[in-house]
């Protein structure tokens, strides 16, 4: 799927036409392996954010090497979030794209200051993601229902859960992966 917009951080979900009932009424069961590996891997991304701040704070530098491992780490988050989500039939690859799409643009030239208080500036986003997380709770539900019922994750319900992984991922981009300076939009479109 292409992404129309021009912010550094894309992110979008393929629409499964036909869904699998038996996988998504198990969903929290088979989920339970990957999930801990997430959650290691979602340990292990903090602790990556630290070191980023002190390379751009005293070399004003983002070792290609440094941002391609990071954004695997949270290609992989993506996924795993996906599956939990029902957004996906797709057992959650360690390596491997799948439906799920995050690309994020390499930082050619960052301000080496903004590192330091982006976390503080992206608090309107948090506000308002908090209260679009409760509604994607029920959104997901509903959903569940309606794939086992139906077979069919409903689409406006699916556009909403992908712009919510969109919004989460911009800001996450830009705040803790530290890839872009760009402000996230305070949108769920692309």
């Amino acid at each position: 799927m292409a992404q129309s917009s021009d912010y550094p951080v894309q992110y979008s979900v393929d629409y499964p036409e036909q869904r699998n009932r038996l996988t998504t009424l198990f969903r929290i069961i088979l989920g339970i392996p990957i999930n801990i590996l997430w959650q290691l891997v979602s340990f292990a991304s903090g602790v990556f954010f630290l070191p980023v701040v002190l390379m751009l704070l005293f070399r004003s530098k983002y070792p290609r090497w440094w941002f391609d491992f990071i954004l695997e780490m949270r290609r992989f988050q993506a996924r795993v979030n996906a599956y939990n989500g029902v957004l996906t039939d797709d057992y959650p690859s360690t390596d491997e794209r799948q439906a799920v799409q995050l690309d994020v643009e390499y930082p050619d030239n960052l301000n080496r200051f903004l590192p330091l208080v982006k976390w503080i500036l992206v608090l309107p986003h948090y506000i308002v993601l908090i209260v679009l997380l409760i509604v994607w709770m029920f959104v997901t539900i509903i959903a569940w229902f309606a794939i086992l019922f139906t077979g069919r994750y409903p689409r406006s319900l699916f556009d909403f859960s992908v712009g919510l992984g969109r919004w989460f991922a911009r800001v996450d981009g830009y705040a803790w992966m530290l890839a872009t300076d760009r402000y996230p939009p305070f949108r769920l479109s692309p």
